[in-house]
C-alpha cells in the first residue's frame, strides 16, 4: 500500500474511533413517577425538573433518558410500575410521596430523588434529614406543615368569619397532626373547626351536602395528594355552596379556586432535577441533605373572589405572588 493511501486511511479510521466510542457510552436513565391528576398533566413540574437537570450538564434527548409513568392516584399499580423501572435497570428513580415509597420498599440499591409533602423521616425515607444514610434523598416541602398559616391568611382574608369548616383524609398518615395544628390555631382566632372526612369522591360529595346545616362561613382543604387530584371536583362543589375556600396548591386558583399558600413546586422539582444530576455525575444519596423549601406563594385568584362578592384586602393582595384575573 502506498504511504499517502495507508494515511489517508488510518485518518479515517481515527476518526472514527470517537464516534465508535460515543455509540458504545450507556446514557443514563431515569424513571420519573408521578401520581397525581393526569389530566392536568404535570407538564410544569416536568419543565422544572428538566431545567435542574440541565443546571448540573444533563439535558434530555442528549445524555439521558427520562422515562415517564403517569399511575393518577391508583397507588395500587405503583409496585408493578417501580418493579418494571428496575427491570430497565434505571440509575436513578424520581417520584413524589407514594412512588418514593414504592421505591425505597423495592430497592435499597438504586438512588431515590423524591419530592415529599410529608415528613421523610417518620415515613422512613431517610434516617434523618442532614444524613439521609441510605438510598434516598430529596426535597420535603412542608405541605402538611403550613395550615395554621393557611388558616391566617384566610383570618386576614375574611375577618368575620368564626365557622371555617375543614376538608381532610384520614387515610393520609399526616392527616392528624394536619388537624391539631389548624385547630390550634383556631383557638387562637376564637374560629370553630367543622372537619368534613372524605377518601372517596362519594365521601367528598356527601361531606359538601353536610355543610347546608353546618352553614360554616369558609372553606379550608388540608394539604393531601388526593385532594389535590380531585381539585375539579372540590373547586366546583366550592362555588356550588358559594363557600370561599383556602387551598394547598396553586392549581386550585389556576383552576378556578379562590386563594392558595404554599411551597412553590415548580422550584421544589428544579432541585429534584439538581440533585437527580449530581447523582448521576457520582454522588449518593446518603451524603445529600433533604432540602427544605425557602420559597412559598400566595396565589389569588381575583375573578373567583368578585363572583363571590369577595372585596380582596389590599395587605393580602400586597402579599401575592401571582393574582389570577
Amino acid at each position: 500500500m502506498k504511504r499517502r493511501a495507508f494515511i489517508t486511511l488510518l485518518g479515517g479510521a481515527a476518526a472514527a474511533w470517537p464516534l465508535a466510542a460515543r455509540a458504545q457510552q450507556t446514557v443514563p436513565l431515569v424513571g420519573f413517577v408521578w401520581t397525581g391528576d393526569t389530566s392536568s398533566a404535570p407538564m410544569p413540574y416536568v419543565t422544572a425538573f428538566r431545567q435542574g437537570l440541565k443546571e448540573v450538564g444533563f439535558v434530555e434527548g442528549e445524555n439521558v433518558t427520562v422515562e415517564y409513568r403517569w399511575p393518577g392516584s391508583q397507588y395500587d399499580r405503583l409496585p408493578a410500575l417501580i418493579a418494571e423501572l428496575l427491570q430497565r435497570q434505571v440509575t436513578v428513580i424520581v417520584g413524589n410521596t407514594p412512588p418514593a415509597m414504592a421505591a425505597k420498599a423495592a430497592t435499597s440499591t438504586i438512588p431515590i430523588v423524591f419530592l415529599a409533602g410529608v415528613d421523610p423521616v417518620t415515613r422512613g425515607l431517610v434516617a434523618s434529614f442532614n444524613r439521609p444514610g441510605g438510598n434516598a434523598t430529596g426535597v420535603s416541602f412542608l405541605t402538611t406543615a403550613l395550615e395554621a398559616k393557611r388558616l391566617g391568611l384566610l383570618h386576614e382574608l375574611l375577618p368575620r368569619a368564626t365557622a371555617i369548616a375543614a376538608l381532610m383524609d384520614p387515610n393520609f398518615l399526616a392527616s392528624a397532626g394536619q388537624l391539631k395544628d389548624l385547630q390550634d390555631a383556631a383557638r387562637t382566632l376564637s374560629q370553630q373547626i367543622y372537619v368534613l372526612e372524605a377518601s372517596t369522591d362519594s365521601q367528598i360529595d356527601k361531606g359538601f351536602a353536610s355543610l347546608a346545616q353546618q352553614r360554616p362561613d369558609a372553606l379550608i382543604v388540608l394539604g393531601v395528594p388526593f385532594f389535590t387530584a380531585r381539585r375539579k371536583q372540590i373547586i366546583e362543589l366550592a362555588a356550588r355552596h358559594s363557600l370561599p375556600a383556602m387551598y394547598n396548591d396553586r392549581e386550585f386558583p389556576a383552576a378556578g379556586g379562590l386563594i392558595s399558600y404554599g411551597t412553590s413546586q415548580a422550584e421544589a422539582w428544579r432541585q429534584v432535577g439538581g440533585y437527580t444530576g449530581r447523582i448521576l455525575k457520582g454522588e449518593k444519596p446518603a451524603d445529600l441533605p433533604v432540602i427544605q423549601p425557602t420559597k412559598f406563594e400566595l396565589v389569588i385568584n381575583l375573578k373567583t373572589a368578585k363572583t363571590l362578592g369577595l372585596s380582596v384586602p389590599d395587605k393580602v393582595l400586597v402579599f401575592a405572588d401571582e393574582v389570577i384575573e
